[in-house]
């Protein structure tokens, strides 16, 4: 039997089983573990089953999933509205509701003060991305994503929504990771760079790609490609390191693991960042705030940090973030942000490198914001002077095609038909966000099946898979006389900033080091306010300053580690300065982000540590201040060089 033009209003999946029963329809690019049942627009066109998303009645060319991409791109366009073709060039911050409802509730804690509500976002603006930050759990998040598609769905054209979000499974990586205790949890990109292999990569990105699609998070505001070579710089742990070929390689494997060899609708796109390269920042500080806007060059060593934006190239990554900073002294360079920089966005990344994906701005070029007490001021550094038209006009301008952090689609309305911009300039960049949907077959089916969710995240096999990353990115740099691994259960142990009970799984604690046979203790990178973020509790959140212990603090390492054997292990989210710790300790590991179990499974030996150091650490803060904030492997006489690592 075959059913003709049929609209179906499908009260759940077993409605919509008996339906396609007796028909010669199908699903078009059905994910796994997705279902079709939450649409009430399905139709059955001779052998087509598809959403009538105009609700017309009819087979549109882009609602058939059997057109090519391009045809039913174009096809859309011509049917969009010019305000339309605006709402689809910001990126929206939002929040999710603890019940999974889409409703507007009143903003109750911080995340949800700096998140607008994404119904009434996209009922007013015509917006269908958005990014989210916090999140309740997987059933419940999936429980949001299918009503705010379905409400989509409801709109005039039923464009499906983008929602994207930073790293989830990397709760070390400084502010921009949004851990969840649900999602699987793995080193931070540098410990991932210090394992070193490509097939781990590729195998996180595949897990995390798994839990993201299972929730309908389907973009990655991810990788951070830069090159760490300024070691104060805030956002290092977020990185692969400062040597281009080993966050090259790491680059490529994490792209493909996520996106596949090419997008499809299982996959996860990703917004690589931060082009041209964000890490040299001067004096470490980051461009975020208004102290600090310029990236410098003193080694003139700009081309060295493309490097990883040519393996994304290479890769296919979905889309490309520029960073806030303003490039400075370099020929043929305007000193303005990168997304504001024409000689950045088209010259170099159009023309130079023919890169016809998404470009999308960082969060907050163009309104100022106050978050909480705090003014926040729009990063348009460098054309500060500029009125919030001129900066969108601008910004359009240098060849970028999505907003983050804004929600001014009247402001584009406007420059059009004031013949400002042209509409044809816009339909450039609704193509290439078009095609990006398309590419992840949201048109098709952009549902999620909620009783999955909580099943796949943060299940037991991927769980065990982040837990044996953690042990494998523990970087041994010294081990005086072999005293690791120690004897399981047979030492009496001083732990600090170790769970005891954890650690009692392996030795006998005691609460005096006098007491011990041995002494554990964890430490960080330490962290040191600075005056320019005084006031600013956001620039508070950062990790700023000095690189080294000092005062009180250093000196109870020390004489912890002259009273009793001590093994020392640092969290490095920026290259410690620790010469006197290291020269005190018995034996001295790094972690990127390693729980105490997965810690102490590799000091007592039940996992060989096998990490390798993506970035040097420094021998003095005299050391960093003389270091050029371009250059890798420019400290002088560092304490542990690039690549330094032992094993058992």
């Amino acid at each position: 039997m075959r059913t003709n033009k049929l609209l179906l209003y499908a009260a759940g999946a077993g409605a919509l089983a008996a339906v396609f029963s007796f028909s010669k329809g199908r699903i078009a690019n059905q994910l796994p573990g997705t279902v079709m049942a939450h649409s009430g627009l399905i139709r059955i066109d001779g052998d087509v089953t598809y959403r009538d998303l105009n609700k017309n009645g009819q087979l549109d060319i882009y609602e058939d999933p059997r057109q090519p991409i391009e045809d039913r791109v174009q096809d859309l366009l011509k049917k969009m509205t010019l305000e339309e073709k605006a709402g689809m060039m910001f990126y929206v911050p939002t929040r999710v509701n603890k019940d999974g409802t889409i409703e507007e509730e009143p903003a109750k804690d911080f995340l949800a003060s700096i998140s607008p509500v994404g119904m009434k976002e996209m009922d007013m603006r015509h917006i269908t991305h958005f990014n989210l930050f916090g999140v309740p759990a997987p059933d419940t998040l999936a429980m949001w994503y299918n009503r705010m598609q379905k409400h989509a769905e409801a709109t005039r054209l039923g464009i499906p929504l983008t929602i994207s979000s930073d790293p989830r499974n990397q709760g070390g990586a400084g502010i921009f990771a949004m851990s969840a205790k649900t999602f699987s949890m793995w080193p931070d990109p540098l410990g991932m760079a210090a394992i070193g292999d490509e097939k781990e990569m590729e195998h996180f990105a595949d897990i995390s790609r798994q839990e993201y699609l299972a929730t309908g998070i389907r973009q990655g505001l991810h990788p951070q490609v830069d090159l760490a070579t300024e070691p104060r710089w805030p956002r290092i742990s977020g990185t692969f390191g400062e040597d281009a070929e080993l966050s090259s390689r790491m680059t490529i494997a994490y792209i493909k693991g996520y996106q596949g060899e090419k997008l499809s609708p299982n996959s996860v796109a990703m917004m690589t960042k931060h082009f041209p390269g964000g890490g040299p920042q001067k004096d470490g500080l980051d461009p975020h705030f208004a102290f600090q806007k310029g990236q410098v060059y003193p080694g003139n060593n700009f081309k060295y940090h493309l490097i990883p934006f040519e393996a994304a190239f290479k890769a296919g990554t979905a889309a490309i973030m520029p960073y806030y900073g303003v490039p400075m002294g370099q020929p043929n360079t305007p000193e303005v942000g990168f997304s504001y920089n024409k000689a950045i966005i088209t010259d170099l990344l159009r023309k130079h490198y023919h890169y016809d994906g998404v470009v999308c701005t960082d969060w907050g070029l163009v309104s100022d914001s106050k978050i909480g007490p705090v003014d926040f001021p729009a990063r348009a550094w460098g054309v500060q002077n500029l009125s919030k038209e001129e900066r969108v006009q601008k910004i359009i301008d240098a060849g970028v095609d999505q907003l983050g952090g804004e929600s001014l689609p009247d402001v584009i309305v406007k420059l059009v038909k004031d013949g400002k911009l042209s509409e044809k300039r816009i339909d450039e960049s609704v193509t290439r966000l078009l095609r990006l949907k398309f590419e992840l077959g949201l048109f098709d089916n952009p549902f999620v099946d909620e009783k999955k969710a909580a099943a796949i995240v943060g299940c037991d096999e991927f769980m065990k898979a982040g837990i044996d990353a953690q042990r494998r990115s523990i970087t041994l740099l010294k081990n005086d006389n072999h005293t690791l691994p120690l004897a399981t259960g047979k030492l009496k142990i001083y732990v600090k900033n170790v769970n005891p009970k954890i650690a009692a799984e392996y030795g006998t604690v005691v609460t005096d080091p006098k007491q011990a046979d041995i002494a554990i203790i964890r430490l960080q990178t330490p962290n040191y306010p600075i005056p320019e973020a005084k006031g600013n509790f956001i620039a508070g959140m950062f990790h700023w300053g000095d690189l080294d212990f000092k005062g009180q603090q250093l000196q109870d390492i020390l004489d912890l580690e002259k009273s009793v054997p001590t093994v020392v292990d640092i969290y490095i989210d920026r290259p410690a300065v620790i010469p006197e710790i290291n020269q005190n300790a018995k034996a001295l590991l790094v972690n990127f982000g390693s729980n105490d179990r997965a810690l102490l499974d590799v000091v007592f030996g039940k996992y060989k540590p096998g990490g390798h150091l993506p970035i040097e650490l420094p021998s003095s803060m005299e050391a960093v201040r003389n270091q050029k904030e371009d250059m890798p492997y420019d400290s002088k006489d560092p304490l542990y060089k690039f690549g330094a690592g032992l094993s058992y």
